[in-house]
C-alpha cells in the first residue's frame, strides 16, 4: 500500500547542501546543464534552418534521447564495477569533445541534417554513459535519509537553467549563431570536468573478483524482473515519457507555425516550463507529504495532459506559456518519484543498472515518442499531435489501477553480512562448477502451509541473486523433510550471491530458521556438479597435507 511518507523522513529539502561535494558537483552540473540547452535549442534551430520536413526536427530530440535507451544499461553495468568517478570524466571529455567538434563545423558550413543528428547522437552518447554513473553516486555522497531531497534537488538544478538557460540560447543563436551555442556547451563541461578531478570517493573494497560485461547485465535484468514493483516504476515511466515527450519535440514548431516566432520565443517557452519544472522541484516534498506515490502519478500524467492540450489548441503566448508552465512542474514530479523509488528500492550492488533500467525505459518511450509524434505532425498538424498525446496521457491515469505505483522503500537494503565463506575439503578454484546447494528443512506437517507461502519469497530472492534452476523437494520417505536446492555457475558466483543478501531479506530466513524443528540448525549441503569424471580432474581430489 503506498502512501505519504513517515514523520521521520520528512526534512528540508536543502539539507543536501550540507554536504560539500553533492554542493560542489550540483554547481557543476548548473554550469553543464546551462551549456546543454544552449546546445538543445541551437540544435532544434538549426535544423528548422537547414531542413524543411517537421520529421527531421522531431528527430532532434531523438536523436539525443535514443543513446539513453540504447547504451544506458551497459553504462550502468560499468557503473556498479569500475570506478563511478572516472566513468564520469571520461563521459564528460568525450562530451566536451563531440560538442566543440559541432561548434567547428556549424562555423565552417559543413553541418547537414544528417551530420547534425550525428553529432546530437553522439552527445546521446556521452549522457547515456554519463547518467547512470551519476545518479548512483548521489546514493555514495548522500545519506539514505537525504536522496529523495537530492534526487528533487538535481531536477531543480537542471530545471533553473531550463528556466533561463533556452531563452539565453535562443539569445546567442539570434545574435551569433548556432556554431557559438555549441561552442558555449563545449566550455560549459569545464566545470564538472574539474569538480571531479577534485572529488576523491572512497569506495568499498570488494574482495570478489569484477563481474564480467555481459554477467553484470544478467544480473541486473533478472533482479529488475524479480523486482514487481520496479517492473512497475519502468513501465509507468515509459509511458510518462512516451506522452509528454510531444510537448518537447514539437516545441519548436508550436514556437514558429502556431506563435508565429523565433528563437527568442522557443527560449521563451522552454524557460516557462523550466520555471513549472522548478516549482515542481521545490514543492516536491511538500507534495510527497500530503498525497501518495500513486496520487502524485495520476496528477501528473492528468496535468501534462492538460497542458498538451492547452500548447495544441492555442495560438497565444500568453497561454501557452502557463500551459508550460504546469507541464514543467508535472515533469519533475513524475520522473524525480520515479527515480527516487527505484534508488531506495534497490541495493547498492545493483543501483546502477537499476537506474539505468529505468532510464531506457524512461527515455525509450521519449525517443519512441519523438518519432511518432513528429509523423503525426507531418500527416496531419503539430497541434493535433498534442492533443493526441494528451489523449494518451488521460490512460496513463487509468493504468494506475492496474499497476499502482510502490511508496518510498522503507526497508534496509545494507548488505546482510551473515554469510562466512566456509572451509572447502576440495581443492577448488573460484572458477570452478558448477555449484550444487541443498539445504534440508525439516518442518512439521501443520506448518507446511506457512512454509510454502515463505518459500515462494525465498524463490524470488534466490532467483532476484543469481541462483539458478531453483528446486523444493519433499522426501517421499520422510514427509517432514523438505529439501531447497539450486545452482550457482561457479564458486565465486555463489559466494557473491550470498553477499548480496540484504538486511531486509533477514525477515525470510529467520522465518524459515523458526519453522524449521530440527535439534540442529538446517543442514547446507555444497556440492559441485560432474557429468563424467575425468581421471586427472583436480577438483575432486584432497589436498594433499605434510605429516612431517
Amino acid at each position: 500500500m503506498t502512501g505519504p511518507l513517515p514523520v521521520a523522513e520528512k526534512k528540508s529539502p536543502l539539507a543536501p547542501f550540507k554536504n560539500q561535494v553533492f554542493l560542489t558537483i550540483w554547481c557543476a552540473s548548473i554550469a553543464s546543464n546551462f551549456g546543454g540547452l544552449i546546445q538543445d535549442v541551437g540544435a532544434a534551430w538549426m535544423m528548422t534552418s537547414i531542413s524543411s520536413s517537421k520529421d527531421m526536427v522531431a528527430l532532434v530530440q531523438a536523436s539525443n534521447t535514443a543513446p539513453i535507451m540504447l547504451f544506458s544499461l551497459i553504462a550502468g553495468a560499468m557503473a556498479d564495477n569500475f570506478d563511478r568517478r572516472k566513468l564520469m570524466l571520461t563521459a564528460q571529455i568525450f562530451l566536451l569533445t563531440v560538442s566543440a567538434l559541432l561548434s567547428v563545423f556549424t562555423y565552417l558550413g559543413l553541418l547537414t541534417p544528417w551530420s547534425l543528428l550525428a553529432f546530437t547522437f553522439l552527445i546521446g552518447c556521452g549522457t547515456a554513459m554519463n547518467s547512470p554513473s551519476w545518479q548512483a553516486s548521489v546514493g555514495d555522497i548522500v545519506s539514505r535519509e537525504d536522496l529523495p531531497s537530492a534526487v528533487s534537488l538535481n531536477s531543480m538544478g537542471f530545471n533553473i537553467t531550463r528556466s533561463v538557460g533556452p531563452a539565453i540560447g535562443g539569445v546567442i543563436v539570434a545574435v551569433a549563431g548556432a556554431a557559438m551555442a555549441f561552442l558555449v556547451n563545449a566550455i560549459s563541461y569545464l566545470a564538472m570536468i574539474y569538480a571531479l578531478f577534485r572529488w576523491k570517493p572512497v569506495y568499498p573494497k570488494n574482495a570478489l573478483p569484477r563481474e564480467s560485461l555481459g554477467t553484470a547485465i544478467a544480473a541486473g535484468l533478472r533482479y529488475m524482473s524479480m523486482s514487481p514493483n520496479l517492473m512497475k516504476v519502468l513501465f509507468r515511466g515509459f509511458f510518462f515519457g512516451f506522452a509528454a515527450t510531444a510537448i518537447l519535440s514539437l516545441l519548436p514548431l508550436i514556437a514558429r507555425d502556431h506563435l508565429g516566432g523565433g528563437p527568442l520565443v522557443y527560449g521563451g517557452l522552454l524557460g516557462a516550463f523550466g520555471v513549472g519544472a522548478i516549482g515542481g522541484a521545490l514543492s516536491n516534498a511538500k507534495v510527497r507529504e500530503l498525497l501518495t506515490s500513486e496520487d502524485i502519478v495520476r496528477c501528473s500524467f492528468a496535468g501534462f495532459a492538460f497542458a498538451s492540450a492547452v500548447t495544441g489548441v492555442s495560438n497565444h503566448f500568453w497561454l501557452t506559456a502557463p500551459a508550460l508552465v504546469l507541464a514543467g512542474a508535472c515533469w519533475v514530479l513524475s520522473l524525480s518519484l520515479f527515480n527516487t523509488v527505484v534508488q531506495l528500492s534497490t541495493p547498492r550492488w545493483v543501483v546502477g543498472r537499476a537506474l539505468s533500467l529505468y532510464q531506457t525505459a524512461t527515455f525509450g518511450g521519449m525517443a519512441g515518442g519523438s518519432w511518432i509524434w513528429g509523423m503525426v505532425a507531418e500527416n496531419s498538424s503539430s497541434g493535433h499531435a498534442l492533443v493526441i498525446s494528451g489523449l494518451v496521457m488521460i490512460l496513463g491515469v487509468g493504468i494506475g489501477w492496474l499497476l499502482p505505483m510502490p511508496a518510498f522503500a522503507t526497508l534496509d537494503l545494507n548488505p546482510l553480512n551473515r554469510f562466512n565463506e566456509p572451509p572447502l575439503h576440495l581443492e577448488i578454484r573460484p572458477r570452478s562448477g558448477p555449484i550444487v546447494i541443498q539445504i534440508d528443512f525439516e518442518i512439521d506437517d501443520k506448518d507446511v502451509p506457512e512454509f510454502l507461502k515463505v518459500m515462494v519469497e525465498r524463490r524470488r530472492i534466490r532467483i532476484r541473486d543469481g541462483a539458478r534452476n531453483w528446486a523444493l523437494m519433499r522426501d517421499l520417505e520422510n514427509p517432514d523433510l523438505w529439501t531447497e536446492t539450486y545452482h550457482t555457475p561457479t564458486w565465486v558466483d555463489y559466494v557473491r550471491h550470498n553477499h548480496r543478501r540484504t538486511k531486509a531479506d533477514a525477515e525470510i530466513t529467520d522465518r524459515l530458521s523458526e519453522l524449521h524443528k530440527g535439534s540442529s540448525p538446517p543442514r547446507v549441503h555444497r556440492m559441485i556438479e560432474r557429468q563424467a569424471i575425468p581421471p586427472a580432474d583436480d577438483v575432486f581430489h584432497k589436498p594433499h597435507i605434510d605429516h612431517h
